[in-house]
């Protein structure tokens, strides 16, 4: 099936980080984070994810298990791979693609929403007005832009994928891009949100388009 687009894709959000650990603690009260996106690691709890990852990739059946990975840029992400291919057992190659990034916080990056609400009352409020897939914060992405350069990604897997199941590891705003993407723009606002840690979501190639197979299942994490 050389030339083919993925029979399958698997996305993963990436286990529990040191940021998502803070952020929760944190709660209501404004935090600015102070790691950027290229330094934050997963948690304990995070490793301990990726590693049920890892099992439940394991125990797929063969027509379904990932022939092959793409993973964010990222340390958390591409961290939560190595650490559920380690628990696999798999020795599967991985090919780290920029478009697979988070979406670009900007002028928010760093900053929860308290923060935000604080720091840049106006732009908060603009961000209830517009919907989080329009709103672009200053100097930063929407998550229609993520879709962008995710369809863009999708595109190029015709020919690489060859046929076969594929993995991406990535993060909460590309998996609602692929969403939108593989299911040609369905909303992805709630339910679909907020995408879980180490969650995973599955397409199936049907005649030429895909069709959701599960979505933000953690089951794996019980």
């Amino acid at each position: 099936m050389a030339g083919a687009g993925p029979s399958r894709i698997i996305a993963v959000r990436h286990g529990e980080s040191e940021a998502n650990l803070a952020h929760r603690e944190a709660g209501d009260r404004p935090l600015v984070y102070g790691l950027g996106d290229d330094e934050v690691r997963l948690t304990a709890l995070g490793r301990r994810q990726s590693a049920a990852l890892g099992r439940l990739l394991a125990a797929l059946p063969g027509g379904e298990r990932p022939e092959a990975v793409w993973c964010s840029p990222y340390p958390r992400a591409r961290e939560t791979w190595e650490v559920a291919k380690d628990d696999w057992g798999a020795g599967l190659p991985v090919t780290v693609d920029e478009r697979l990034r988070d979406q670009e916080q900007g002028a928010f990056d760093r900053l929860n929403p308290a923060a935000v609400r604080e720091r840049f009352p106006e732009e908060a409020a603009r961000r209830e007005a517009v919907g989080g897939y329009a709103f672009r914060p200053p100097g930063g992405e929407s998550l229609a832009d993520v879709v962008t350069r995710v369809r863009a990604f999708v595109r190029d897997l015709d020919g690489p994928a060859g046929g076969r199941p594929v993995l991406i590891v990535a993060h909460d705003s590309v998996v609602l891009a692929l969403r939108d993407v593989l299911e040609s723009g369905v909303d992805v606002g709630p339910p679909f949100a907020p995408v879980l840690n180490a969650s995973v979501s599955i397409w199936r190639a049907v005649e030429g388009s895909f069709e959701l197979v599960r979505f933000n299942d953690v089951g794996h994490l019980a």
